[in-house]
């Protein structure tokens, strides 16, 4: 390998959004530009972001720009994660909604109700889903929706909500996700849509049923069971024997700790008995695998891990399950369901969206539209490195990045005769962020990685002055 340095690469940005068609081949540019900038800079909001403030005005304009939203925004990316998707037997859609809580900028407009009545909060919500694969490697958003609930709307009872049909109900979106994830399947693929409890919605099961597409979900219901002794769901996976134990993993989060949970397997087939809708045709009934997933024995300090219950989840699914072997594949494909969390997170806490003054929502919505494929790609890159540690380091940096990289961990401008790896160049970028590196610390989480390549970008901006305005000062080493 030359040690001759090199000009940048065309962003991974801008190929990201080489589709995107805003009806305006200038907006279209703009678009490219500003992924590009904020993609370098994801922690920082858009005026530090842009070089001048002729840029911080264009980027404003952009988001304002009324032939702009987020559906537009996201398309050319959907559309790159269908094609990451070809190269994969089984990818994993896996749905969630988060909030965005504005309420601590009272002057934008826009916000609706989020929280309950007594917090008082402004803001919305997005429901994302998520292509991932069964290890793990996020691909990309398949679908976004923005929810909004109007401000003082009155919440209804009970008793409303079973009134309404499905398509008035604000739990439709999970279905519209569903729809469109099942519209945007490659051939060849299986796409299998994982949700939370709160997806345990009917008209789910039967739009899988019908259109034969698969689906897991966790259940939240003791549904009825169709012409079974057995009358309720719950009881029914219970009275199956042990099939086998599975040690999972249970991640960490701002309440609790991470921590190894021993389960035990149940499984068995089940017809759903169909619920009562107003004013429809008459549901069908629906065949699901079932499968218990119970911690028998949790540890005595069960609380103090931050855990009020032992571990059970109740899983619905329309795949095959047949053997303890695929039970544990169903059950391994849920614990995949948190990727989603993970990304949420990163939007919100590493690209800080909730701390924008655009002064409106439709302009903050489309903002977070373009942190989403940012903050995609920061959640790319973590499980890159652990799915793929071996590939060459260029797989996720161009050259200047990964020459700025290696000059600044080594103090040297000799670069090595072969390239490193994505393990050492995700190391490097983490310690860049705070990441020490001890044999007990692991592998860096997603926020060391963030600051880090924060901090690479400014390396690597310095290192092309530098390549490209003066050569000789590393002509001849």
């Amino acid at each position: 390998m030359s040690d001759k340095p090199e000009t940048a690469e065309v962003s991974w940005a801008i190929e990201e959004f080489a589709q995107v068609s805003l009806g305006d081949e200038r907006l279209n540019r703009r678009c490219q530009k500003l992924a590009d900038t904020l993609g370098q800079q994801p922690t920082a909001p858009i005026n530090q972001a842009c070089e001048d403030w002729a840029d911080s005005k264009a980027a404003y304009r952009f988001i304002a720009n009324p032939k702009v939203t987020p559906d537009e925004l996201l398309a050319p990316h959907s559309q790159r994660t269908v094609e990451r998707m070809k190269g994969h037997e089984v990818v994993l859609a896996v749905q969630d909604t988060t909030f965005f809580n504005y309420t601590h900028h009272p002057e934008t407009q826009g916000l609706g109700d989020i929280g309950t009545k007594g917090q008082n909060q402004r803001g919305f919500g997005l429901h994302s889903t998520m292509a991932v694969t069964p290890q793990g490697q996020p691909l990309g958003v398949l679908t976004q929706a923005f929810v909004e609930r109007p401000l003082g709307a009155p919440v209804a009872t009970p008793s409303e909500l079973r009134q309404q049909p499905i398509e008035d109900k604000e739990s439709y979106r999970w279905l519209q996700a569903f729809d469109h994830t099942i519209k945007l399947t490659p051939a060849g693929c299986q796409v299998v849509t994982v949700c939370d409890r709160e997806a345990d919605i009917y008209e789910m099961f039967v739009m899988a049923q019908e259109r034969q597409a698969s689906l897991l979900v966790r259940a939240d219901a003791d549904r009825c069971l169709q012409d079974d002794e057995v009358k309720h769901l719950w009881p029914k996976v219970e009275q199956q024997p042990v099939q086998g134990e599975l040690t999972v993993l249970i991640t960490g989060n701002d309440k609790r700790k991470e921590r190894a949970a021993t389960v035990s397997i149940r499984y068995c087939t089940v017809w759903l008995r169909p619920p009562w809708r107003p004013k429809r045709q008459k549901l069908p009934a629906v065949k699901l695998q079932a499968i218990l997933v119970r911690e028998e024995h949790p540890p005595a300090n069960l609380a103090e891990l931050g855990d009020h219950e032992p571990l059970e989840w109740l899983l619905l699914t329309n795949t095959p399950v047949t053997t303890f072997t695929e039970a544990v594949q169903v059950v391994e494909w849920y614990c995949c369901r948190w990727q989603i969390e993970v990304f949420h997170k990163i939007v919100k806490s590493g690209c800080g969206v909730e701390n924008s003054r655009l002064q409106t929502a439709t302009r903050l919505q489309n903002y977070i539209a373009l942190m989403c494929v940012v903050a995609w790609r920061l959640h790319w890159l973590t499980y890159l490195n652990r799915t793929a540690p071996d590939l060459p380091c260029t797989h996720i940096l161009t050259t200047v990045e990964w020459q700025a990289l290696y000059m600044r961990m080594h103090k040297t401008s000799a670069f090595p005769k072969s390239l490193p790896t994505v393990r050492q160049a995700v190391h490097w970028i983490a310690k860049l962020g705070g990441f020490l590196g001890r044999k007990s610390d692991g592998e860096p989480g997603i926020t060391a990685i963030w600051r880090g390549w924060q901090r690479l970008q400014d390396l690597a901006a310095t290192w092309q002055i530098v390549v490209v305005e003066h050569p000789q000062l590393v002509g001849n080493r």
